[in-house]
């Protein structure tokens, strides 16, 4: 049987990752989408396991070829995205394929599949919090803070276009939300009509 595509989009300091590594160890056979990049690899990582590395140009090609189903220019030259034949390859084996995307990636994910993708936003409790959690979380500088809310109207209003929001604003009780989604989404038939 093959399997099926879960998307999660957030504003960053959503908690969206917390959520996604949580679902992950739930035994549901949920594999994270292998996405292809054009920086280079970082310590042990390998070529196909964790990134397909393709140089700037091959990139380029793939995308005149329309091979990706998602893709993004993250900083000049820096490419990351996925492949429509990784993605095929993966629902194929059975795979339920996991993306952690941003919310353009996750709208166009969700277009190019249909109704063998779910795709769920996370949404942080207020602009203020997610200012909190990602201050308190000590990884970013002001500055990149100060960049990332300057996307973060942008994001929220995106979340209409999913099929599900999920407000975090208690940890345990949206991983608790999420899990019940994504089990009901996995246990339907969606060749099987009413």
């Amino acid at each position: 049987m093959k399997g099926k595509l879960l998307i999660f989009a957030a504003p960053s300091g959503s908690g969206k990752s917390t959520i996604v590594n949580y679902i992950m160890q739930q035994g549901l056979n949920t594999h994270f989408s292998i996405s292809s990049t054009t920086r280079k690899p970082r310590g042990t990582e390998q070529n196909g396991v964790e990134y397909f590395f393709l140089s700037e140009q091959e990139f380029r090609d793939s995308i005149a070829r329309d091979e990706f189903v998602e893709y993004e220019e993250v900083y000049a030259g820096i490419f990351y995205g996925s492949r429509k034949s990784q993605v095929e390859s993966q629902l194929e084996r059975g795979e339920n394929v996991v993306f952690d995307v941003d919310v353009n990636g996750g709208i166009n994910i969700k277009k190019h599949y249909g109704d063998r993708a779910m795709s769920v936003f996370i949404m942080p409790p207020s602009k203020e919090e997610l200012i909190r959690r990602l201050k308190n979380r000590g990884t970013d500088s002001e500055e990149v803070i100060r960049n990332r809310m300057l996307r973060v109207d942008y994001e929220m209003e995106q979340a209409c276009h999913f099929d599900h929001v999920v407000i975090n604003d208690n940890l345990d009780e949206a991983k608790a939300q999420v899990l019940k989604l994504v089990k009901d989404f996995l246990s339907s038939n969606p060749n099987c009509t009413l």
